[in-house]
């Protein structure tokens, strides 16, 4: 797994895609999260901005796994939560 910080929802939702047959997917999602602990200046420019009781949460495609989406919060920054989303 990619270093960083994650929400206990998060490392479920890696888990569970690690123990699934898609390693691509997998392996796309940790790149996506490396990218938003290597840079989250240029992972906010790729972003979109969603508003919930927590707080102002990005949500950033994981490439070429349509609908697939990483959402963290720019605080730390942290990665929240990984699963489809429209």
């Amino acid at each position: 797994m990619a270093r960083g910080d994650y929400s206990a929802i998060a490392i479920e939702q890696l888990d569970s895609l690690e123990a699934r047959p898609d390693a691509a997917l997998y392996e796309a999602v940790l790149m996506t999260c490396e990218m938003i602990f290597r840079s989250a200046a240029a992972a906010q420019r790729r972003s979109s901005a969603i508003t919930t009781a927590s707080g102002i949460r990005f949500r950033l495609s994981v490439a070429g796994h349509h609908p697939y989406k990483v959402f963290w919060d720019p605080r730390g920054p942290r990665i929240v939560a990984v699963f489809p989303h429209p």
